[in-house]
Formats: structure tokens, sequence, C-alpha cells
């Protein structure tokens, strides 16, 4: 049986075609991996317009983008991934786009799944559709500490937000736009993906998971070290708890 992720573009589906979409892919430091990312995106929708926030890159992120024709927003300095995320969420809402497609600038996500991953909010069962590395068998899925790190937290999420949740920090996300309004208004800025779950869960946005296969990254190395996931892991743990008195924004019907 063929891959659902390598059959025609997904712009091919009628559901697809007919909204605003765009692909938001914040980038630090990603010269050597954001051109092919670029070109992965094109190829998986080609009328899908690319965005890529700059998060005040020290290398030729912006130019390489640029030249691959994607469209950069490029800060001034560098916010951490939440500010990039939420700076690309703010253009899509004030842009009127219908879907988002958040995809990481180091290549680890491959854009060709991106019809399958938008299956759930094209149907009208979820606001937010995560690809989740933790369902399937195949696929990369990070160090040993990382993954026990991310089960903790996974299992603290399904707890607080009452339904199965099995991989908090992917940021491999297609939204709608009750869930970009949301995240234009606010999206938690330090290690963002565990806290912004809660966020949607408390604001009443339906959260759904897909299977899909991740890979590592192409060019550069992660921030996260193994002392890090662990320290990750608290600090993360104390946002979320914050997150469940936080009264959320309100989000259009």
């Amino acid at each position: 049986m063929a891959d659902p992720a390598q059959e025609a573009p997904a712009s091919a589906d009628p559901r697809l075609a007919a909204l605003r979409r765009v692909a938001l892919v914040p980038a630090y430091n990603e010269e050597g991996s954001i051109g092919a990312v670029i070109e992965e995106i094109r190829a998986a929708d080609p009328e899908i317009e690319i965005v890529v926030v700059d998060d005040g890159s020290r290398d030729d992120t912006a130019g390489a983008a640029g030249a691959r024709g994607a469209r950069v927003l490029k800060l001034p300095f560098n916010l951490g991934i939440g500010g990039a995320v939420q700076t690309g969420y703010r253009y899509a809402h004030e842009e009127g786009f219908d879907l988002a497609l958040r995809v990481d600038g180091d290549g680890q996500h491959d854009p060709s799944w991106f019809g399958v991953l938008a299956g759930p909010v094209l149907s009208g069962h979820a606001d937010i559709a995560v690809g989740s590395r933790f369902i399937g068998s195949k696929g990369f899925r990070s160090s040993r500490t990382r993954r026990f790190a991310i089960r903790i937290l996974a299992w603290t999420v399904t707890v607080l937000c009452g339904g199965r949740v099995t991989d908090p920090t992917s940021g491999f996300q297609v939204t709608n736009r009750r869930a970009i309004a949301l995240f234009a208004a606010y999206y938690p800025h330090d290690y963002p993906e565990v806290e912004a779950t809660v966020l949607a869960a408390k604001a009443g946005l339906r959260r759904a998971e897909v299977p899909v296969e991740m890979r590592e990254r192409s060019a550069g190395r992660s921030s996260i070290s193994a002392v890090r996931s662990v320290y990750y892991m608290v600090k993360v743990m104390l946002a979320v708890f914050v997150a469940t008195f936080r009264r959320p924004p309100e989000v259009p019907a």
C-alpha cells in the first residue's frame, strides 16, 4: 500500500483548495536546512504561502529563505520559539488565512504529511491537528532522556485536559481560524507547546493527534541536551500548572 504522505499534493484535496492556507516556519540559525524545508513544503502544496519567521538568527537564514521564494519575517533579536511562532500566527490572523501549517525549520518535520495531518481539521472534528511521533512505530523519536520527559508531560497534560495526549511537545501542527486567532492573541514563549495545549483546552478548542513520521534534524544541533531535558520538564510542569489557572483569551465561535 502506498504511503498516504507520498500521494498527490495536499492541494489536490478540494477541501484544502477552497481555503487560504499558509505554512509558518519558525527558524533560528537554520541556514543549512531552511532551503530544503521550503522546497518540501512547496512540493507538498504548490499553492500554499510560505512564511519563515527568522528569530534573530546569527547566520543567513533569512537570505536562504528569501532566495527560495518564501516571505521572511525577520525579528530584530532572538525571542525564542514561542515569540517566533506567535509572530507567525499574528501574520496568519491579520492576513485572514483559513488554515495554518506549522513546520519547524530544522528539517525534522516532513511536509508531505500535510494532507494527512490536516484531515481532522478539514472534517470539522478538530481545531488543531498535531503530528505525533509516538502513536505509530516508525520514524525518529529523540533521545531516551527526552522521551522519558515527554511521557511525563504527556501524562500530566492528559490528566489536565481530559483527552489523550501522546506528543505534547510536537510543533508539527495544522490549525484552523479559531486556533490561529487564539495563538495570535497569546502563545507561551519558553518551550511553549505543552502550555499551549493546556491553553487551547481551556479555550474550548478541540485537539486531535495524527500519527506521523519525523526525522532527525538535517543540519545544526538541538539546544536541548540530556541535562536540559530534565530542566525543561520541571520548568514546563510549573508553567502548565500556572496555565491551568490562567483565563484564556476569548476565541470567536
